[in-house]
């Protein structure tokens, strides 16, 4: 811990899309932003690549910051839970850039996916937010469904995994994550799927630094109940720094500690490069990327959702899955897609893990991340991911 603190004030921020000054001319406000929901929403990749050049994000490299006692220590970003039963305007205020976590911590939490096959269970911005926000629509959630550990070693599901970072204001964080194909470049991306709050501040705030990706972290167990582990034992497969990274503005200009519109959009894709020498990609050196489903019909919908839960009674060491089955909805804005809610008892850490179905060929496709939950952990909320997220995904896909 201590030195990653003494690193953060030296270091710069992990860059997600380079800055310039761009100009922008035919679309947003003059810092680049879209006008309003319904702008973002007409967007093309011109429009994303000024907004890009404007709200960059650089990372680098740091040899040896990530010890594997400090990301052991990193504790999980808690942003304020949604309250049970209905959904109610937050009463948290945004987070001041560089503010920490309630625990002093960083934010990240998240799980990463499987690979192909899972292991058998059953079976398998816009402008201020308005002074009086539209009322958010009653939550249709699942009862509780208990989080399952999953067999080891974890690199038979590579693409799970978890993203540590370091806040601007110093501080350390963890959250889960998912390797996802690329468009672009099949069979050999470098793409990382995460939740926004797992990179970015949100409203007032800046991009989170010195992020790093690490597949199938503490595959063997050797770092399990915090037992002093090797870096090799608990990053198998290397350590993956962030390169781009790309989020929807509508959570770096909305999202604050509480549950409310923006979360309707709290997802992030990283793109990663591979450790000193590593001349393959992210997909080719693990052995698979997860397809994402855009649009998928949620009636069709059986998710499992994984992650790596690092609050009691979990302690973030155990890759965890949720067979939550068909998603309720959730919704702060009913002109925003509404959200996926799934019953799952996982807790802070499990943030940015991916949800995963079956697609219309059977191959297993990522539909959602985790986002926000409840007080009582018994559900879990992830963005329905649509036209807007599939543009944030085409835009690093092709830069």
């Amino acid at each position: 811990m201590v030195k990653a603190r003494r690193l953060v004030a030296a270091l710069s921020a992990v860059a997600v899309l380079a800055g310039g000054a761009g100009a922008c001319t035919s679309s947003g406000g003059g810092d680049g932003n879209p006008r309003d929901f319904a702008e973002l929403k007409r967007w093309g990749f011109s429009e994303w690549d000024r907004w890009a050049q404007r709200h960059g994000f650089h990372n680098q490299v740091v040899a040896g910051l990530w010890s594997a006692e400090e990301m052991d220590q990193a504790p999980p970003r808690q942003p304020a839970p949604v309250p049970d039963g209905p959904p109610s305007a937050p009463a948290d205020s945004p987070a001041p850039t560089g503010a920490a976590s309630p625990e002093g911590a960083v934010p990240p939490e998240g799980a990463v996916p499987p690979t192909g096959a899972v292991p058998p269970t059953g079976s398998t911005g816009p402008s201020a937010a308005p002074s009086a926000p539209p009322a958010p629509s009653p939550p249709s959630a699942p009862p509780p469904v208990a989080a399952q550990p999953v067999p080891r070693p974890y690199t038979s599901y590579p693409a799970s995994g978890k993203v540590f970072m370091t806040a601007p204001g110093g501080g350390t964080g963890q959250c889960s994550a998912t390797v996802v194909a690329d468009p672009a470049h099949p069979g050999k991306s470098d793409l990382v799927w995460t939740a926004a709050h797992c990179v970015h501040e949100g409203r007032g705030g800046d991009w989170y630094r010195n992020l790093v990706f690490v597949p199938a972290y503490n595959s063997s167990g050797a770092a399990s109940d915090h037992r002093k582990a090797s870096l090799a034992e608990v990053a198998p497969l290397g350590q993956w720094w962030a390169d781009k990274v790309i989020t929807s503005p509508l959570w770096t200009t909305e999202g604050t500690r509480g549950g409310d519109a923006a979360n309707q959009y709290d997802f992030a894709v990283v793109k990663v490069r591979g450790p000193e020498g590593e001349t393959r990609s992210l997909e080719e050196v693990i052995g698979t990327a997860v397809p994402v489903w855009f649009d998928a019909p949620r009636e069709r919908l059986a998710i499992q959702a994984w992650g790596y839960p690092a609050v009691a009674p979990f302690d973030g060491q155990e890759l965890e899955r949720c067979d939550s089955g068909r998603p309720g909805s959730r919704g702060f804005d009913p002109a925003r897609p509404p959200m996926l809610v799934i019953g799952c008892t996982m807790t802070g850490g499990a943030s940015g893990g991916g949800w995963f179905a079956d697609g219309p060929d059977g191959r297993q496709r990522l539909v959602s991340n985790t986002s926000i939950g409840t007080q009582a952990h018994t559900t879990l909320n992830g963005p329905y991911l649509e036209d807007v997220a599939r543009q944030a995904l085409d835009y690093i896909s092709r830069k």
